[in-house]
C-alpha cells in the first residue's frame, strides 16, 4: 500500500502537521527526507530497512555525503537534504547561545553537547563557560583520549572559567562506545570538579555524558 492510502493520522507528514516533528519515529523522520521508497517498498518501509542495515539512526546520520548516496533509496538530493537539516540545527543551537541568552532550559544545554561532541572517535571532554545570568561565554574542548577515555583536570578547568570570568560552567563528554550511562569514573570527577571550582565561587550546573541516545544529565540524577 501507497502512503498516500494511509489513514490520514498515519502519514509523516500529516502527523507532523497536527502534532509536531517529535512525535514521528526516525523512520518516519528519515522517510520524509527520502520522499518515496524503493521499488516495490514505500517511503517508511525503506527507511526502516536503511535503519535496520545501517543504522541506529546516528551513525547513519554521520557518514558522509559521498556515503550517503550510495545508499539504496538516497539520492543527490535526500543524502544533501539531511546534511543540510543537521548543519541547521546545530546552528540554531549554536545562535541561541552566541546571541547571549539565558540558558534556562537544561535539556537545550544537553543537545547543544550532544551536538558538539556526539560523532567523535575518541572521548572529548568539553566545558561551557557562563556569566551570572547564565549567558554563554564560550565553549572550549578541553581534553581529548582514546576510545576508553579522556583524563579530565581540575585545575584547567578552573583555571579556564577565571580566564574567562565566569561564574558557573556546564561540562561533558561523549562515550564512543555509543552507551551514556555515567561510569563511576564520571561520577567521581564531577564531585573533584565540584569542590575545585567551588574554591573560586564557580557554580558547576551540570555534567552530561553524550551516546547514541538522549544526553544523560548527572545533575537530573543528583550528582552534582
Amino acid at each position: 500500500m501507497h502512503i498516500r492510502d494511509w489513514p490520514s493520522g498515519e502519514r509523516p507528514r500529516e502527523k507532523l502537521l497536527a502534532r509536531g516533528a517529535a512525535v514521528l519515529s526516525d523512520a518516519e523522520l528519515l522517510a520524509l527526507f527520502l520522499g518515496s521508497g524503493v521499488r516495490g517498498l514505500d517511503a517508511v518501509t525503506t527507511a526502516r530497512k536503511l535503519l535496520a542495515d545501517h543504522g541506529p539512526l546516528r551513525r547513519l546520520l554521520e557518514l558522509p555525503a559521498a556515503e550517503l548516496v550510495k545508499l539504496p533509496g538516497l539520492g543527490p538530493a535526500s543524502a544533501c537534504q539531511m546534511g543540510a537539516a543537521l548543519e541547521l540545527a546545530s546552528r540554531h543551537l549554536a545562535a541561541r547561545l552566541e546571541r547571549g541568552e539565558a540558558l534556562t532550559d537544561p535539556q537545550a544545554a544537553g543537545r547543544y553537547f550532544a551536538q558538539r561532541l556526539r560523532g567523535h572517535p575518541s572521548e572529548v571532554f568539553a566545558a561551557l563557560f557562563l556569566d551570572t545570568r547564565h549567558r554563554a561565554l564560550a565553549f572550549e574542548e578541553l581534553f581529548r583520549g582514546t576510545v576508553d577515555g579522556a583524563e579530565v583536570h581540575p585545575r584547567e578547568v578552573v583555571r579556564r572559567a577565571l580566564g574567562h570570568n565566569a561564574a558557573a560552567v556546564i561540562v561533558g563528554h561523549n562515550h564512543p562506545s555509543g552507551s551514556s550511562e555515567p561510569s563511576a569514573a564520571d561520577r567521581a570527577v564531577t564531585a573533584r570538579l565540584k569542590q575545585a571550582l567551588h574554591l573560586v565561587d564557580v557554580r558547576l550546573l551540570d555534567h552530561f555524558v553524550i551516546g547514541d541516545g538522549a544526553p544523560v544529565s548527572l545533575a537530573a540524577r543528583g550528582w552534582v
